[in-house]
């Protein structure tokens, strides 16, 4: 006899950041709605040292939920960007192009914030209002009518009329579901490390844009900065091979005296680039949320931007459809979830695959052009602030969280 399924009304699939913000916003917008957050690892606060950029939009979802202040207690603004352009051999990284000041008066278009601090402060929210699911292997997941059933290793099953796919680039649930994707892989490493400097980085988060792709320098508190920057595939593993010492030599070649000397502060690791999104956002019963529906270059930096988007639409539509007791699983609930957010992520997905094809390009006549085009940016200062508000996700009419509204 099979087993009696355990109901919820909403059930989440993945305890990242993404995962979890959007449990908590269901729970502080519709009281008594019962979310279920499954993991296949235990749910704990991530072992991990980087830092991510969080744009003014998505700080605007926390500040809604009540705990940006608990962040930003340990987070650094990012209040100007400098954009360079060099090759191999150039002596001098000319600044062709920089954003200055706020997106409103004292908001920052950006904040650094340290994924410890972001894991810990969502599971202390989030955590005792939710049925944490974990640790919890999918073996299946199925459709009907009125509800998504998935089945566990232990035999368990679990049923909602929505469950939310969160569980990263490889979505085991996207697989089940048989959605595809479009991907390509970009034939390049992203090399990920901190370190200290001697100079103050004064808020100031440095874009080197190189022949073998950018490399990015973003402030964190106090004299330290995280480094984000993509190499060939083939010559990474000469990187990856360094002892800290030769790698804070090789990194100040690049940064040139930005920062002043330099000294690394954890190992360096890499992670293929690839483009990869979903060719449905949606299923029966099912939605795809984060890195499960996309995953952009990250030249940019708007990877998880993208995915705390996708939980404010989502948020929004399924709240306003169970506060007319209506389905939150039905097909135009989630048609409407999919022709909010599919535009937004496919324009962003091109402007980064865009960006990385024109700027990892050593030829002369593309970075003469280039550097004219930023030399133009940089002087129109309309073009240059509505840039600056797109990339900070606060232009458009967006959902509610995004303009820091309560659903």
């Amino acid at each position: 006899m099979a087993n009696p399924a355990e109901t919820h009304d909403v059930l989440v699939v993945g305890g990242g950041p993404v995962g979890l913000t959007l449990a908590l916003a269901l729970v502080q917008s519709a009281r008594g709605i019962r979310v279920g957050l499954v993991d296949r690892r235990p749910l704990s606060v991530p072992r991990d040292n980087r830092a991510s950029a969080i744009a003014a939009g998505v700080r605007r979802v926390f500040e809604a939920l009540g705990v940006w202040p608990q962040m930003v207690a340990e987070a650094q603004p990012i209040t100007a960007m400098r954009i360079t352009d060099s090759g191999l051999g150039d002596l001098s990284r000319p600044l062709f192009l920089s954003f200055e000041g706020d997106v409103a008066p004292g908001e920052a278009f950006a904040h650094m914030v340290p994924n410890r601090v972001m894991g810990q402060v969502l599971l202390d929210a989030a955590g005792p209002k939710i049925e944490v699911i974990a640790p919890a292997e999918i073996t299946a997941w199925d459709s009907n009518a009125h509800a998504a059933r998935l089945t566990l290793a232990d035999g368990r099953v679990l049923a909602a009329p929505l469950v939310v796919a969160a569980d990263g680039a490889q979505s085991a649930l996207r697989q089940m579901a048989g959605i595809g994707v479009v991907e390509h892989d970009y034939r390049q490493i992203g090399l990920v490390t901190t370190i200290g400097h001697e100079l103050a980085h004064e808020g100031v988060a440095y874009e080197h844009f190189r022949p073998a792709g950018p490399f990015a320098s973003l402030p964190l508190p106090g004299n330290r900065s995280s480094l984000v920057w993509t190499e060939a595939a083939a010559d990474a593993p000469r990187f990856l091979a360094m002892d800290k010492a030769q790698l804070a030599l090789e990194i100040e070649a690049v940064m040139g005296s930005s920062l002043g000397a330099v000294s690394v502060e954890e190992d360096l690791a890499g992670f293929p680039l690839r483009m990869r999104l979903a060719r449905d956002f949606v299923a029966p019963r099912l939605a795809l949320v984060g890195d499960a529906a996309h995953v952009v270059h990250p030249i940019a930096g708007q990877g998880l931007n993208l995915g705390l988007k996708d939980v404010a639409a989502l948020a929004e539509v399924v709240i306003d459809t169970i506060r007319l007791g209506l389905d939150p699983g039905a097909d135009d609930t989630l048609a409407r979830y999919q022709s909010w957010r599919r535009l937004d992520t496919s324009a962003m997905a091109m402007v980064t695959d865009g960006m990385n094809r024109l700027f990892s390009n050593d030829a002369a006549p593309v970075r003469a052009l280039r550097d004219f085009g930023l030399g133009l940016v940089d002087r129109a200062g309309p073009l240059k602030a509505a840039m600056i508000r797109t990339a900070a996700g606060v232009s458009g009419n967006g959902p509610r969280l995004l303009s820091g509204l309560p659903i």
